[in-house]
């Protein structure tokens, strides 16, 4: 009898504590599917991390906004970021990728060059992670996509070359160039600009002398048998020309520092015009590696540009927190974290589960509902339109130039008009 009564009651321990454990486990489950993952694939130590750190500030201060969204509205949704360094490596930015997906992460804002996005585009489409880059603008068929359906998970908030290479070539119209040699990255995104450019060039009747490719991952540690090239190009157009017809085109990121800093100061390449790229303007590393002859060139820059009324307010909670300007890159990269977080949880509500092809639709319905205002927010970077191939669809381009006091705005390229609008 007591032998019996000893195993009912060692039976009821048992299933209790199970009991217990499955409704902790239930509790916990549902306390994680309303935990919505991003993941931030950027740059904070390679050719890009200028851009890269304000990036991830960004999503920072978006994270913020949105879980205090999340509250105010009663929603049971929690936004949590895990970010990478890619150090601007396209393997790199692979491996970090699949990192992230081992922790569970579908959803992910960057990386932010278009030669990572190229690399990890099939491991992201095969496994139905989201991407959304802020900064990647190369042709869709430079990163390897032949049709629209096929990038289907992957976005790119930002205009593509397209554009950018036209406003490079009306800004070296409008300041009155015959001839330019070109520098150039050899990767995705440096080939495809470069392409692009140089074909709106020659349309215009601009003539270029001189096309240099150099390496990437690593850039070069000494620039001097691109710098000997490049000044028996520009030498020759500065004979036939004279100085002020004559520009350099270089289109690289951060390492056009180093390039610069490894001129001769009597250089016939620091008497002429230079000028650059969305990959060059505002970066803090030309700044300190060769600030003087960067003023002395300009190295004149084209960067996507788009603000609302709402930026001014990022901007100085920026500054509060981070101290330093915001730039384009890292302002996209916000209204991203909106646009995912928001999705994300739509998907949650409508599923109760993530789903991958219900997320990508989500996307679309958000960004639309985001334009108008509809969660008591807009767009950063104004009204946010994709085209077929989930690229932003059109836009300005800013104009930088190195001064004494460092970058400064002195032009917008109006795609309206194909005109530039200088400011200085």
């Amino acid at each position: 009898m007591w032998k019996k009564l000893l195993t009912l009651i060692f039976a009821v321990t048992i299933i209790t504590a199970f009991s217990g454990c499955t409704n902790k486990t239930q509790e916990t489950g549902t306390e994680a599917s309303n935990i919505i993952k991003i993941g931030v694939l950027t740059d904070l130590s390679g050719d890009l991390s200028s851009d890269g750190k304000i990036v991830r500030n960004c999503i920072e201060l978006a994270k913020e906004d949105v879980n205090n969204y999340f509250k105010e509205k009663g929603l049971p949704y929690q936004l949590e970021i895990y970010v990478e360094d890619t150090k601007c490596d396209p393997k790199l930015a692979l491996e970090k990728l699949q990192v992230l997906k081992g922790k569970g992460v579908n959803v992910v804002i960057g990386p932010l060059s278009s030669s990572e996005v190229r690399n990890l585009a099939s491991y992201a489409t095969s496994n139905k992670i989201v991407i959304i880059s802020p900064s990647s603008t190369a042709y869709p068929t430079f990163i390897g996509f032949a049709k629209p359906e096929d990038k289907k998970y992957i976005f790119r908030f930002v205009a593509n070359d397209f554009f950018q290479s036209k406003a490079i070539k009306d800004e070296i119209k409008a300041l009155g160039f015959k001839s330019v040699a070109m520098i150039y990255r050899g990767d995705a995104w440096g080939k495809g600009l470069h392409d692009a450019t140089k074909e709106n060039l020659e349309k215009e009747g601009i003539k270029v002398v001189e096309d240099i490719e150099y390496p990437t991952n690593p850039t070069p540690a000494d620039w001097s048998p691109y710098i000997d090239k490049l000044e028996g190009a520009i030498r020759s157009a500065v004979d036939k020309h004279g100085k002020d017809k004559v520009a350099v085109v270089a289109i690289g990121f951060d390492e056009l520092g180093s390039l610069l800093s490894q001129i001769e100061d009597d250089s016939i390449l620091l008497q002429v015009t230079w000028v650059g790229s969305d990959g060059s303007a505002g970066s803090d590393k030309i700044i300190e590696q060769a600030k003087d002859k960067a003023a002395k060139v300009g190295l004149y820059s084209t960067l996507y540009h788009a603000e609302s009324e709402e930026a001014e307010k990022i901007k100085e909670k920026y500054k509060a927190k981070f101290g330093g300007e915001v730039e384009q890159y890292g302002l996209i990269a916000y209204d991203a974290t909106w646009v995912a977080g928001l999705a994300y949880a739509e998907v949650l509500k409508e599923k109760g589960s993530y789903d991958p092809d219900l997320m990508v639709e989500k996307i679309k319905e958000v960004l639309e509902k985001y334009n108008n205002g509809e969660f008591g927010v807009k767009p950063v970077t104004g009204d946010l339109k994709l085209n077929e191939w989930n690229d932003r669809a059109s836009g300005d381009y800013a104009i930088y130039k190195v001064t004494e006091d460092g970058w400064k705005v002195v032009g917008i390229w109006k795609s309206s008009t194909g005109q530039v609008e200088w400011i200085e």
